[in-house]
């Protein structure tokens, strides 16, 4: 079964002897909650606090069932950051039940790259339904995650070490270009219009037609934040390389000390004013806390379906 990819290709996990693919139900569970999360949107329990506007209990499901304006975190902002991190989760088991069944990484790159393409064209065609003409945009969940999913499959198969150098090199490298881009002042690098990801989609998505020239977007949604939003997926697939590593045990340690460690870095950097945690640029800062959450939403997962079957 080796013999279909060069040794270096392989994951790590998938280069010894090859452990039995199976189905990941804490994976399917946590899914199922960020979908839950998702669809509770419709209850617009916002709207039932406006009637109980004195109401701690209707004040606080409102707020977790509805985004942040901006700095912060509720639960409703958990579900982009869950589906992103469930994409790096379920890699390291796609792949290997491709390449038990005699997949090549060449053509396990192209499905990956078709994936890819798949998802962006699904997310411009959704935002485009009721428009006059296509309407090209990129900051939506589909179009963040095929951006960033071609460079996932290939991080996929480069040894642990070049992994977490490579999620260093990504975080750190975007906030550079944002504290380094032009502003009035520190926390104007970090505002809603003023930033580099901004800038770019003035440039980027004029480039495209349009009825009239693209300005900004109403929520401060980002093209560029596909890239922190690949720091999300890495984290991810160490999870799910943890996992497979690890079967049929649970490594609940390294879950609980890698959320433990996203959440506090997270708040670290907030707090300190290096770098704010925003959802809505996907702020390095938000990478690593919004990680570290998932982190523990999978380990409760695992606990649940592994542990309490």
């Amino acid at each position: 079964m080796q013999a279909t990819l060069p040794r270096a290709a392989i994951p790590a996990e998938s280069a010894k002897t090859p452990k039995p693919v199976v189905r990941n139900l804490a994976v399917d569970a946590y899914r199922g909650f960020v979908m839950l999360l998702m669809m509770a949107e419709v209850v617009q329990l916002a709207r039932v606090f406006q009637n109980f506007p004195t109401s701690r209990f209707w004040s606080f499901l409102a707020y977790h069932q509805t985004h942040v304006a901006w700095a912060g975190c509720s639960l409703h902002d958990t579900i982009q950051p869950g589906f992103s991190f469930l994409v790096g989760v379920a890699l390291p088991y796609s792949i290997a039940s491709r390449i038990a069944k005699g997949g090549t990484f060449g053509k396990m790159f192209l499905h990956a790259v078709w994936r890819s393409l798949l998802l962006v064209a699904l997310g411009v065609f959704l935002r485009s339904l009721r428009g006059p003409i296509t309407y090209f945009t990129f900051e939506d969940t589909l179009s963040q995650i095929g951006l960033g999913y071609p460079l996932l499959f290939l991080f996929a198969f480069q040894p642990p070490k070049r992994q977490w150098m490579a999620f260093g090199v990504v975080l750190t490298g975007y906030w550079l270009a944002w504290a380094l881009y032009p502003a009035p002042t520190w926390a104007a690098h970090w505002a809603k219009d003023l930033n580099f990801g901004v800038a770019f989609d003035r440039w980027f998505l004029n480039l495209f037609p349009r009825t009239q020239p693209f300005v900004n977007n109403s929520g401060g949604y980002l093209t560029l934040s596909f890239v922190p939003t690949l720091g999300t997926m890495m984290l991810g697939l160490f999870a799910g390389q943890w996992l497979r590593g690890a079967a049929p045990r649970i490594p609940f340690r390294k879950f609980l000390t890698a959320g433990v460690i996203g959440i506090a870095a997270g708040l670290l950097l907030h707090v300190t004013g290096i770098c704010p945690i925003v959802k809505r640029i996907w702020t390095p800062a938000w990478t690593l806390y919004s990680g570290g959450l998932c982190f523990l939403f999978l380990a409760g997962f695992c606990w649940l379906t592994e542990v309490k079957g």
